[in-house]
């Protein structure tokens, strides 16, 4: 993904299109702290400082860097200021000044289309869920028995199956049902929409469900003490 913004920032700013790059930009921000960052928190926090622990943070540090380069053209001075406190603060050999430092070449290698399709549609059906149990008034906390969901075709079912485990926890259900169009989810619970996209909540908590949120709950608690 980031290999990718690479290509498309460029291309918005060889065209003059400073607009463009920009949004470009802030929607991987987006997808970077409200995606890669919610999902990667057990790595990011565990006490063993294993390979996975140090990947997730390198993988983090490399998408700060390079965003900060990509942004330099359009705010220097808060490139600048970003760039000396990720950068010139441990690099004393990398260039002086984020607008000394070479513009990024993506790796166009590294760019999996198919894994970029997956995870937009798993970010999407994960938020209008959340945003269903909001409606609900039904903390994440809470396990529900099935979130239910309509699909444009097999293929962007086959996408979700890849990375639905994810979305589960996201929305801590513990099944995703594939029904054929929207009007059938109302039957299955609280509906949210957007665009062509609609995903329902079940909303009946059996007594098992009720007291494994309660037991979360206490958790949650406790850590925050």
């Amino acid at each position: 993904e980031l290999n990718r913004l690479i290509v498309d920032v460029d291309a918005a700013l060889d065209n003059y299109n400073p607009m463009e790059a920009g949004r470009k930009i802030e929607d991987f921000v987006d997808g970077l702290s409200n995606w890669y960052v919610r999902r990667s928190r057990r790595r990011f926090w565990r006490s063993e400082n294993d390979s996975d622990k140090l990947s997730a943070y390198n993988t983090l540090y490399q998408c700060l860097v390079t965003l900060t380069k990509l942004m330099a053209p359009l705010a220097p001075f808060l490139t600048e200021e970003l760039y000396q406190n990720l950068v010139g603060s441990v690099s004393p050999e990398a260039p002086r000044s984020v607008h000394l430092a070479d513009f990024p070449v993506a790796d166009e290698s590294k760019i999996d289309q198919q894994l970029s399709t997956d995870t937009r549609l798993a970010m999407k059906i994960s938020s209008l869920g959340r945003a269903a149990r909001s409606k609900a008034g039904i903390k994440v906390r809470q396990p529900l028995a099935y979130a239910g969901t309509a699909l444009a075709g097999s293929g962007e079912r086959e996408s979700l199956e890849r990375l639905k485990p994810q979305v589960l926890e996201e929305l801590n259900v513990k099944d995703i049902i594939f029904v054929n169009n929207a009007t059938e989810l109302e039957e299955l619970g609280l509906v949210s929409a957007e665009g062509a996209y609609t995903v329902a909540v079940a909303t009946d908590i059996s007594p098992e469900l009720l007291a494994e949120g309660m037991a979360r709950e206490m958790v949650h608690r406790l850590q925050t003490m």
